[in-house]
């Protein structure tokens, strides 16, 4: 393939399917079927549905999507499928308690996925993001998403304050 297919219209020039081991499979306008392909987020946090790409096993961008909505059907629906699978990214909801204020300490939280606890090893760890938003990684590297700072009750907001 040339160049790179920039996706315009509902009815894409290229399709997507999984082959017998389960991976993605884009086939081209011309034909040509890339193998171990994958949907990339530019902006999974900001703009999650714009700024979509494609790439291929070796990192390549195949097919760049300004927003899902371009794409319906099957296509669409193996792209979420594979975008689901490969994120990992709780949300808090709220923050129970903290073991200490000093760091590191062990945070038990209610997210979107269920209670858990997690260690914070320093308060670099805790990212700010536009509006409002933060993103807190553990000692072990999963992010965890507080989605708008001002949405948290009273009480997770007083700890998030001791840590900021």
């Amino acid at each position: 393939m040339s160049g790179i297919i920039e996706q315009t219209s509902a009815a894409p020039g290229w399709r997507l399917r999984r082959n017998g081991f389960g991976r993605l499979v884009l086939t081209d306008a011309d034909g040509v079927e890339h193998e171990q392909v994958m949907p990339v987020r530019a902006f999974p946090i900001g703009a999650p549905d714009h700024g979509i790409s494609i790439v291929s096993s070796d990192g390549h961008e195949l097919v760049w999507l300004d927003h899902l909505g371009q794409v319906a059907g099957a296509e669409r629906a193996l792209i979420e499928e594979e975008l689901a699978s490969r994120e990992f990214m709780p949300e808090i909801l709220r923050i129970e308690g903290v073991s200490t204020f000093a760091t590191p300490s062990a945070w038990t939280v209610k997210t979107s996925r269920g209670t858990t606890t997690f260690t914070l090893r320093g308060e670099e760890d805790i990212r700010r993001l536009p509006q409002s938003a933060l993103l807190i990684a553990d000692s072990h590297g999963i992010q965890f998403l507080v989605r708008d700072l001002k949405a948290l009750d009273k009480h997770s907001r007083k700890i998030l304050d001791r840590f900021l």
